[in-house]
C-alpha cells in the first residue's frame, strides 16, 4: 500500500474589472548562425548548463530556457528529440546576474515554436538541456495526477486496480477506533486521508488542504472536471468536491456530538504489525481543530449547496455547532482562525453575529499587517470581499488595495529574479504567493499574472539551478534521484497549493 509521505466574486465588492497587460515577453531577432553541426541528444550526467521545464510548455504559451555559466554564447538551437533536426533558432538576451548566487544567467525564449513534440536544447559551450514536450494539454495529466493523490491516500475504502493502480489495496482502519482520554469509548471514525507515512488522519492539516481545494474551485470552476479517474467521476459534481465531500464525511464523526468540539486527529498506534490494519486512537478535542473545522464546513455549504442542498445544511450545522464552542471558550477578538471562521459563516448565513467579529478584526490598528502576515486573515479577507452579503464598501475598498499591493509586490520580486520566481529555496512560500497572484487575477485579469504562475510551475517542474523536477518523477531528472525531498505530490498541503495554482494555466 502506497501511503503519502508528507471565485466567481458575486459582489460589487471585488467587482468584475476586464483590465489587461499585454507584457508577454517575445523573441528578439535571431541573428544568422550555423547550428552546431552532428548534435545528438545524450542525457547530460550533470547539471546542466540550459535550464527547461522538464514535463514542457503549453503549445501557444510563453516558452523561455534560463542559462548559466561563463562565456554563454548569443545563440542556442531547439532539436527534434526523436530526429535530432534543427526545429528552431533563437537569441540569448542580456545577462541577469543571480542575485543570491553571483552566477551570470541569460534567458532565451523560443515562443513561436508551436509544433507538438519532444525536443531538447544546445548551446555551444554549455552543451543540452534535458528533454521536454511542447504539447496543449500539457498540464491536464498533471492536474489529474496530482488531484488522485487524494483518492491514493482514501482510509477505510477498497482502492481497486481501476482507479488505483499498483496502490490499489483493501479496505484499512475498518474497525471502532478508541479514544485516548478513555479507551473504553470507541467510536467509528472510518474514513478521510491518510497524510503522512503513518495512515495518520489529522483534522487541523485536512482542512487547510481542503479548504486550499475549495479555494482552487472557486477560483476556477470552469477547470475542475467530472473525469479525473476516481469513482465518483461521471456523477455531475466536479470531481474535486467529490474528494473534498470524502474528506468532509470523515471530519463530521470527527465532531463531539454533546459539545460540538472535535477531536485533533486519528492516529495509528504503531504496534509493528501490518499498518493497514493497526489499532487506531483519536485524540483529544482541540480548539484549533474545532474552529478550522467550522471555518471549512461552512465553505463547503456554501459551495455544495447546488448540489445536494440537504447535506450542505447539515455541513452548516455542524459548522455552527462547532463555531459556538469556540466562541463560548476562546477569546474571539484574539483569534485569526475565528476570523476566517466568522468569514465562512457570514457568507453562508449573513448573520450580524458573525459580521460584528469581523468588523472588531477589520477596526484593529494592525489589520494591514495581519492581512499581509496571517493566513486566516488574508483568507477570511478574500472571502469577505466574495459573499453576496450586506459588505462595508470602504472596507472592500481596504481590502482590494491591500490585495493588489500584496499582488504587485510578489510580481515585482519574481520580475527581479535570474530564475523568473519569487523564492528559490522555499516551496511553500513559492506556492502562497501564487495564490495571491491567482485571487488577484481573477478579480482583475492581467495577462503578465498568468505568465507568472506558469514560470513558477515551469521552476518547480526543472527550470532551476538544481534542474530537479520537485514534482512528477517521471522525467529524466527528479527529486528521486536526488533525494532532495519526496515531491510535491507527495505532500498533501503542498500539493493542494500545487493544484490550486495548476487550476489557472491548465486548459
Amino acid at each position: 500500500m502506497a501511503l503519502a509521505v508528507a471565485m466567481t466574486f458575486t459582489t460589487g465588492c471585488a467587482g468584475n474589472s476586464a483590465a489587461t497587460n499585454e507584457t508577454s515577453a517575445s523573441e528578439q531577432e535571431t541573428p544568422k548562425a550555423d547550428p552546431a553541426p552532428g548534435v545528438v541528444y545524450e542525457v547530460p550526467t550533470v547539471v546542466p548548463g540550459a535550464l527547461i521545464d522538464q514535463n514542457g510548455y503549453r503549445t501557444g504559451a510563453e516558452k523561455s530556457v534560463i542559462f548559466r555559466g561563463e562565456n554563454l554564447p548569443d545563440v542556442f538551437y531547439v532539436y527534434n528529440l526523436d530526429t535530432d533536426e534543427l526545429e528552431y533558432t533563437g537569441q540569448m538576451r542580456d545577462e541577469v546576474i543571480d542575485k543570491e548566487t553571483g552566477e551570470v544567467t541569460r534567458q532565451g525564449y523560443f515562443t513561436d515554436l508551436t509544433t507538438d513534440g519532444s525536443y531538447y536544447i544546445y548551446a555551444d559551450t554549455i552543451g543540452s538541456s534535458y528533454s521536454f514536450r511542447i504539447q496543449n494539454d500539457l498540464y491536464d495529466e498533471i492536474f489529474n495526477e496530482a488531484s488522485k493523490t487524494y483518492y491514493r491516500n482514501r482510509c477505510g475504502m477498497n482502492l481497486s486496480d481501476s482507479f488505483a493502480g499498483e496502490d490499489s489495496h483493501a479496505a484499512c482502519h475498518t474497525e471502532n477506533a478508541y479514544l485516548q482520554e478513555d479507551p473504553s469509548v470507541t467510536l467509528d471514525v472510518t474514513g478521510g486521508w491518510h497524510l503522512d507515512a503513518q495512515a495518520d488522519r489529522d483534522v487541523a492539516q485536512g482542512c487547510r488542504i481542503a479548504q486550499n481545494l475549495l479555494l482552487a474551485y472557486e477560483m476556477n470552476p470552469e477547470k475542475m472536471g467530472d473525469d479525473v479517474g476516481i469513482p465518483e467521476s461521471g456523477n455531475g459534481v466536479p470531481d474535486i468536491l467529490d474528494e473534498i465531500k470524502y474528506e468532509i464525511d470523515w471530519l463530521i464523526k470527527m465532531q463531539d456530538e454533546r459539545t460540538g468540539g472535535v477531536y485533533g486527529s486519528a492516529i495509528t498506534t504503531g504496534d509493528g504489525g501490518d499498518i493497514s490494519q493497526s489499532k487506531v486512537e483519536v485524540t483529544p478535542i482541540t480548539m484549533e481543530a474545532t474552529i478550522r473545522f467550522a471555518a471549512l464546513l461552512a465553505d463547503f455549504s456554501y459551495h455544495y449547496q447546488s448540489f445536494d442542498p440537504d447535506f450542505a445544511t447539515r455541513c452548516l450545522k455542524c459548522a455552527d455547532r462547532a463555531y459556538n464552542l469556540f466562541v463560548n471558550t476562546e477569546d474571539v477578538n484574539k483569534s485569526a482562525l475565528c476570523f476566517h471562521a466568522a468569514a465562512q459563516l457570514y457568507r453562508a448565513t449573513g448573520s450580524t453575529d458573525y459580521e460584528k467579529v469581523l468588523t472588531a478584526f477589520f477596526g484593529k490598528a494592525d489589520y494591514s499587517t495581519l492581512f499581509n502576515e496571517d493566513e486566516d486573515i488574508f483568507l477570511g479577507s478574500i472571502t469577505y470581499i466574495s459573499t453576496s452579503q450586506k459588505v462595508n464598501v470602504d472596507i472592500c475598498s481596504t481590502i482590494m488595495k491591500l490585495l493588489m499591493k500584496k499582488a504587485s509586490k510578489i510580481a515585482q520580486a519574481a520580475r527581479n529574479s535570474a530564475y523568473m520566481v519569487t523564492d528559490t529555496s522555499d516551496h511553500s512560500r513559492i506556492l502562497d504567493d501564487m495564490r495571491v497572484i491567482t485571487i488577484t487575477d481573477h478579480i482583475i485579469y492581467n495577462y503578465e499574472y498568468t505568465t507568472i504562475i506558469e514560470n513558477h510551475a515551469h521552476f518547480l517542474m526543472g527550470r532551476n539551478r538544481e534542474a530537479v523536477n520537485y514534482v512528477t518523477d517521471n522525467t529524466e531528472h527528479t527529486y528521486l534521484e536526488t533525494g532532495e525531498g519526496t515531491g510535491i505530490m507527495n505532500e498533501p498541503l503542498l500539493n493542494a497549493k500545487f493544484i490550486f495554482m495548476l487550476s489557472v494555466i491548465k486548459e
